[in-house]
């Protein structure tokens, strides 16, 4: 086995403003899933540093619910495919696929003896469908409703009970199997967002975005009280889950607020105060054994702490948007891992531990394309905000740092010694000195794409969509074009030189890499064919020996410089998605980021 899995440091939530957020509890009590894009993401309660991801769905998941028997999850999608897969094998093979109705499914629920299914969602003619998991035959009817259904929960003890929540305002209960309407429940005055039963099955709740929470029998449906009087929150309630004794309820609401309920007295516990921006507004939430979660429209999962509600004990950050670029640093001893996103988030995450963070202050607004450490500890980071920053790695802070303002568009940024930095924009070359503008070609006659500055820092290489690298020299403030072209396959993707000097690697749309010698005046040293669709980055390890590339046919290849033939193939490193990043930690590691807004570190043998 030339290469394995040794870190994945999983993407954030998926999260929209007004729109609930599921997180699925494990029975065993060990894990929590949620949603992003086409993945399902397992983590580790007690050590969220610890993930797995599903990715076998082909469109955007929505929700993903344990088995009560812990052996199976099903997950649905916005097609309206349900897909129920085994959890206990790495490979989480496929059980079963359902179609239960054309669009976006909105909710799962499992009966307690793992064997019926009830989906809910934004059907055409239906909004639900209940069936048994093993053959798909319905076990009764999901009527009662004109809108559609956000909410379904099924009682966990005999005799079953049924309850979902709809855009029409109202909850209906169901009595079975075979499960039959019974009754609307009209309390709420606007859209019911979550409908839970209690783990012991007395009761249910309903909450709703009136700010209301309605608490019914769990055996009758009949109203029992109302949390809080006339208003349970200043704002709507997107979520809502149970205490594993049935005693409390845990609520998440756009007013910035959780709650803990004490159902029989029906009085607030505690108040978690989450922040004051729209980013604050909570849309999630999962009571799981002691760890009370709530997630943050930021994507932020909060595990809130009953003891001090106005901290919680720790946020897990990351990002929930795509990842652009990535570049890794070394920090007071520590392997630090740099990424940058779509929405211009930029993060960094210990290499050991996966503990991450953003940087303070106001940052990027766009996404960052490229990021590179410069020789005096800045990241030096190029953004769609047509701006370049400077910012200090030893305090993580972008204020008061240096920001250059472009006249175009960025796409690529390099740095060489001597305080100098190149950045290529859209038909344009522009060299910077100790974070000032001092020199740029306006008019290169070709489409500049990426760069890369020798070692040595005399030689600047910019690779064009002609299919040309042209070599420039840096003197004093000028750059001297050197009036020699180096022929890629195909249009330039990506350039690098190995960390001696000796080589450039440049790679192409036509799916080759191309290595130059630059001690015999850039002659071709040799050709590495293998990717099946264009090439996107590419990075240099340490030893000056290897070099992996990424391309758009999912597979990262780590080559070796002087044989071909001698490769690893790192196959679906990103299922569904292609690599949009590499680097090198050292000689056998490499971290590869995609997106699907994971990073995931690899330990490469030869």
């Amino acid at each position: 086995m030339p290469y394995e899995i040794k870190k994945v440091f999983a993407s954030l939530p998926q999260v929209e403003r007004g729109v609930s957020k599921i997180i699925g509890g494990d029975p065993k009590g060990n894990n929590f899933l949620y949603t992003n894009g086409k993945c399902v993401i397992i983590r580790n309660i007690d050590n969220p540093a610890v993930a797995d991801i599903y990715t076998e769905h082909a469109h955007q998941v929505v929700v993903a619910k344990y088995a009560p028997s812990g052996f199976y999850i099903a997950s649905g999608d916005v097609s309206g495919k349900l897909r129920i897969w085994d959890t206990t094998q790495k490979e989480h093979l496929l059980k079963y696929e359902y179609q239960p109705f054309a669009g976006k499914i909105k909710d799962i629920a499992w009966t307690e003896d793992s064997k019926r299914i009830a989906v809910v969602g934004e059907g055409r003619e239906k909004f639900g469908a209940v069936f048994l998991w093993d053959s798909g035959s319905s076990v009764g009817e999901i009527t009662g409703h004109n809108k559609v259904i956000n909410s379904v929960d099924i009682k966990q003890s005999r005799p079953y009970r049924l309850a979902t929540g709809s855009d029409d305002n109202c909850a209906a209960f169901f009595e079975g199997p075979p499960f039959k309407f019974k009754f609307t429940i009209g309390d709420h005055s606007r859209f019911v967002n979550c409908v839970r039963f209690s783990p012991d099955g007395n009761r249910f709740a309903t909450a709703s975005a009136d700010g209301q929470i309605h608490i019914y029998d769990g055996k009758t449906g009949e109203k029992v009280s109302a949390l809080g009087g006339s208003k349970a929150h200043d704002g709507g309630i997107y979520a809502i889950s149970w205490s594993p004794d049935s005693t409390h309820l845990l609520s998440a609401s756009g007013d910035k607020t959780s709650k803990i309920w004490d159902v029989n007295v029906n009085s607030v516990v505690s108040t978690f105060p989450m922040g004051s921006t729209v980013l604050d507004q909570q849309l999630g939430c999962l009571w799981q054994k002691d760890h009370l979660l709530s997630i943050s429209l930021s994507g932020y999962i909060n595990y809130l702490d009953k003891n001090n509600p106005s901290k919680p004990l720790r946020v897990i950050k990351g990002h929930s948007k795509s990842i652009q670029c990535l570049t890794v640093h070394k920090n007071g001893g520590k392997s630090y891992i740099y990424s940058g996103s779509h929405d211009g988030h930029i993060n960094y995450w210990d290499s050991e531990t996966g503990e991450n963070d953003s940087f303070a202050g106001k940052g990027h607004t766009n996404q960052v394309s490229r990021m590179t450490v410069d020789e005096s500890g800045q990241l030096v980071s190029c953004s769609m905000d047509d701006t370049v920053r400077y910012t200090n790695l030893m305090l993580r802070d972008y204020s008061g740092q240096g920001v250059v303002k472009l006249d175009v568009q960025p796409k690529c940024v390099a740095v060489g010694p001597g305080g100098y930095t190149v950045v290529v924009c859209i038909g344009q070359i522009v060299l910077l000195k100790d974070q000032k503008k001092c020199f740029s070609i306006d008019n290169p006659g070709y489409e500049p794409e990426v760069v890369a500055v020798h070692p040595g820092g005399d030689t600047v290489a910019v690779g064009g969509t002609d299919g040309s690298v042209r070599l420039y020299s840096i003197l004093g403030t000028t750059l001297k074009d050197e009036n020699k072209l180096l022929e890629a396959k195909g249009p330039v993707t990506d350039v690098a030189y190995s960390h001696d000097g000796a080589f450039l690697a440049v790679c192409d749309a036509s799916k080759v890499v191309t290595v130059f010698s630059v001690a015999d005046g850039y002659s071709e040293n040799n050709v590495f064919y293998g990717h099946h669709a264009k090439i996107v980055c590419l990075a240099w390890s340490p030893d000056n020996e290897h070099f992996a590339s990424g391309g758009m046919d999912m597979m990262v290849y780590v080559w070796t410089l002087s044989d071909p033939e001698t490769r690893v193939k790192i196959q679906d490193a990103h299922r569904l998605h292609h690599v949009s990043s590499l680097a090198w930690l050292d000689e056998h590691t490499l971290v590869t980021t995609s997106h699907d807004a994971s990073v995931k570190e690899w330990t490469v043998t030869y």
